[in-house]
């Protein structure tokens, strides 16, 4: 797959794990899990990424005697997501037509 495109699909899938509710790390991690493998250090810098691009904030917050940092989905991260739902319509489209006829000759 090209490098951009998993880029940008990745970043989606990360703001899309956090548009309900804030969260961290290894939580991100488990919950895109059962869709797509992601290692913390690409993770980290997806994070670091969309946070410097604005679409996402940090908070600091102790839990269990440790301090963990949140993310928080802001609305420009909400607008991308839907800006990607609208591309994806196009990607479905290509691929419709990329892939015509192939099952007539399968």
């Amino acid at each position: 797959m090209d490098i951009q495109l998993k880029r940008g699909m990745l970043d989606v899938c990360v703001l899309a794990a956090i548009k309900d509710e804030d969260s961290y790390g290894y939580k991100i991690i488990k919950d895109l899990k059962p869709y797509v493998e992601l290692s913390e250090s690409t993770l980290y810098t997806i994070l670091k990424r969309l946070e410097a691009a604005s679409m996402l904030t940090t908070r600091t917050a102790e839990h269990d005697g440790r301090l963990r940092k949140y993310y928080r989905i802001t609305d420009a991260g909400h607008r991308r997501i839907e800006e990607f739902k609208r591309e994806w319509k196009e990607v479905i489209s290509i691929y419709q037509f990329v892939t015509k006829g192939e099952e007539e000759h399968a």
